[in-house]
């Protein structure tokens, strides 16, 4: 597929409509794209793209699994045409890709034994308790952390894989999305890990609010748009909510925040 910045915002939609597929980055995360018991492609992600691209006249969709720290280099090195994996937006991915405005907004929460043993609420609990904490390679919560001064940080594949480990005692806490973490530990009915409560990260003193959304490549801004269209009359209908409650998404996490507010320095 061409990709070259030609200035006149792309061609990959219509290349999209001729072949009547396009290819979705996946990262085995959920609840934001994975690979369901079935075989098939699921999430809150390919369930969004599935029908705004049949909107645009791109019947089916296919899962391209990867590991979240690859998306990038996969959507730009043409392995893939869209990341459909819940992504944060922020000023260093915007640097790489293009996003459509975000799909949902979201806050932390931590995995941990059952009943909290070392009180880990914040992040600055576990830099206090000297706590061993992981999370997914590539994700946002690794930044937090280290604003907080968190020392012991490792990295895992997906949340069930923390959640085994904070299980075995390998590590202490596994810091990941709101609602990835209570999906995981429902789940999982564990009796040994629990979920806490929403955990609010701090940069530079300040409170944020992640916001996750769909990425493109930058010469793409035809399709780019074409995208968000849809998503905005999805937004005003309710039925982008109706679409991703399933997946564990509340009202609370519908935003109207944009992709270029996400993306300023």
């Amino acid at each position: 597929m061409a990709t070259a910045d030609t200035g006149d915002g792309g061609q990959l939609l219509q290349q999209l409509r001729a072949k009547g597929t396009v290819r979705l980055g996946i990262a085995g995360e959920q609840p934001y794209g994975y690979i369901g018991r079935d075989g098939k492609v699921t999430g809150s992600a390919p369930a969004i793209a599935t029908k705004i691209f049949q909107r645009l006249g791109v019947e089916r969709v296919e899962p391209f699994p990867t590991e979240f720290g690859s998306l990038i280099f996969g959507l730009n090195s043409l392995q893939f045409d869209v990341v459909a994996a819940g992504m944060y937006i922020n000023p260093e991915r915007c640097g790489q890709v293009l996003f459509a405005d975000p799909e949902y907004q979201m806050k932390d929460a931590f995995i941990v034994r059952k009943g909290n043993p070392m009180k880990l609420r914040t992040y600055e609990d576990i830099a206090r308790t000297g706590a061993r904490m992981a999370t997914g390679i590539g994700y946002a919560e690794i930044d937090y952390a280290k604003e907080a001064g968190v020392k012991k940080i490792s990295t895992l594949p997906d949340q069930l894989a923390g959640l085994l480990a904070v299980e075995q005692g390998r590590v202490d806490v596994f810091a990941g999305t709101a609602v990835t973490v209570r999906n995981v530990v429902e789940q999982s009915r564990s009796s040994k890990v629990e979920a806490t409560a929403e955990v609010t990260p701090y940069v530079d003193g300040e409170p944020v609010v992640d916001v996750g959304g769909f990425a493109f490549r930058r010469p793409e801004r035809n399709l780019r748009d074409a995208f968000n269209r849809e998503l905005h009359k999805m937004k005003r209908s309710g039925e982008l909510l109706d679409i991703m409650r399933p997946f564990g998404f509340s009202e609370d996490q519908m935003t109207t925040l944009t992709a270029e507010e996400k993306c300023r320095p």
